[in-house]
């Protein structure tokens, strides 16, 4: 693997959402800490030049599409993403237009196939918009989620929804102003994978009883059958917990977060566009296991490297902004001044 850059890094904390983990800026892949039956996943990308690295990642400046290209075949369990979306508005972080999204995607969507495992998945959050000066929503995310199954070949495992109830009423013309319609605050995430039976275990996701099922729990249950149709056995017993809903209650909070307080302190612009940690947390947990390699193509200020870090997951992540990889860092550990 070339050498990565001892550039520095700032000597505070991860973010309050998660987790710190040590950063460390190492010249040798042999020593990072991937355990001895896995190998760092740079050494993946050994023709190119992360701009840092930790005990189980990487992060690398440039365009995803050629660093997608360059992963080996089938080496990839989960990719989780948010590219920027198709808005009608040009944002600072760069956003394709409408009419252009699907060929702008393509080329990305169709790498991410080929370097997935047969079991992984393609975790996307992508969210809707409205159609230029009328009260009516674009279909763009449809059609994107058509062409990744049509052609791509994908399969849509579920879809879930992202429940932001921290989101602003908007776009403000209908919303605020004519008062047509109602505050937009639910964002798709498609779960698609490679094949029908992508690798899963909704255990590693359960949520807590609510009080009425502790209740229910602790009275014991008679079996019956449910007007719904549904029997009800006396296999019905305390399994750790409740499956989760494909409804993600997530509130998007990071204008206070940590991240954004040491980004102010050292004089840094933050990324405009974060998701909360909570997002990729869920999905890391739910679709892989310890050491399995997660992918974020549009890192942004690589929330997914951090929480994957945190999880020890194996991670790569790629943002074509320097600056907002320079601001990444502050969600990482202290400085680390080469082999330590």
């Amino acid at each position: 693997m070339s050498q990565t850059r001892d550039l520095p890094v700032d000597p505070a904390g991860m973010p309050s959402e998660v987790q710190r983990p040590k950063l460390l800026v190492r010249r040798q892949p042999s020593l990072f800490g991937c355990s001895s039956s896995t190998t760092h996943p740079a050494t993946l990308l050994s023709q190119h030049r992360a701009d840092y690295t930790t005990d189980h990642g990487a992060i690398f400046i440039g365009d995803a599409r050629t660093f997608l290209r360059d992963l080996p075949d089938e080496s990839v369990d989960l990719v989780v993403t948010s590219p920027p979306y198709a808005l009608h508005f040009k944002k600072e972080y760069g956003n394709a237009d409408k009419k252009d999204y699907l060929d702008w995607f393509r080329p990305f969507a169709r790498e991410v196939f080929r370097a997935l495992k047969n079991d992984g998945s393609f975790v996307l959050n992508i969210g809707g918009s409205y159609n230029a000066g009328s009260p009516t929503r674009s279909l763009y995310h449809f059609r994107v989620l058509l062409m990744l199954c049509d052609e791509i070949g994908f399969h849509l495992a579920q879809e879930c929804f992202w429940y932001n109830p921290a989101k602003l009423p908007s776009p403000a013309e209908w919303v605020n102003v004519r008062r047509i319609r109602i505050k937009d605050s639910v964002e798709y995430v498609w779960w698609l994978a490679k094949s029908p039976m992508p690798k899963a275990d909704n255990r590693s996701v359960l949520v807590e009883y609510s009080e009425d099922m502790r209740r229910l729990l602790r009275r014991g249950y008679r079996a019956k059958e449910r007007p719904s149709g549904h029997k009800i056995t006396n296999k019905f017993t305390d399994r750790g917990g409740s499956i989760p809903s494909n409804l993600l209650e997530r509130g998007n909070n990071e204008s206070n977060s940590e991240y954004i307080r040491l980004c102010e302190a050292k004089g840094l612009k933050p990324h405009p566009a974060r998701f909360p940690a909570a997002l990729p947390e869920f999905f890391i947990k739910f679709l892989t296991d310890a050491e399995d390699l997660v992918v974020d193509p549009f890192a942004g200020s690589n929330t997914t490297g951090a929480v994957a870090e945190q999880l020890h997951r194996r991670w790569l992540a790629f943002e074509v902004e320097p600056k907002y990889v320079e601001t990444s860092r502050l969600r990482f550990g202290p400085e680390s001044n080469g082999d330590v």
